[in-house]
């Protein structure tokens, strides 16, 4: 397979991606807000790094690429 219709396919996969969380927004609320969320706030400073949040979207990332390289995979 050429880089050029992969690249297609993968902008295709996250223009999807990116349409599904737009029109299904108020069903992920929770997503960044999970335990293990590192969240730090005084008057002059806030500090969020969404820790547990990050984990779990590269261990679905992985299974989807892995599942996706294996699918395309002659």
């Amino acid at each position: 397979m050429n880089v050029g219709k992969t690249l297609i396919i993968v902008g295709v996969a996250l223009i999807l991606f990116g349409l599904f969380f737009i029109f299904f927004k108020s069903y992920f609320n929770w997503f960044g807000n999970l335990f293990g969320d590192i969240s730090y706030k005084t008057e002059s400073f806030h500090f969020y790094m969404p820790l547990t949040s990050m984990i779990i979207l590269s261990v679905f990332l992985s299974l989807f690429f892995n599942i996706l390289s294996r699918f395309f995979d002659n």
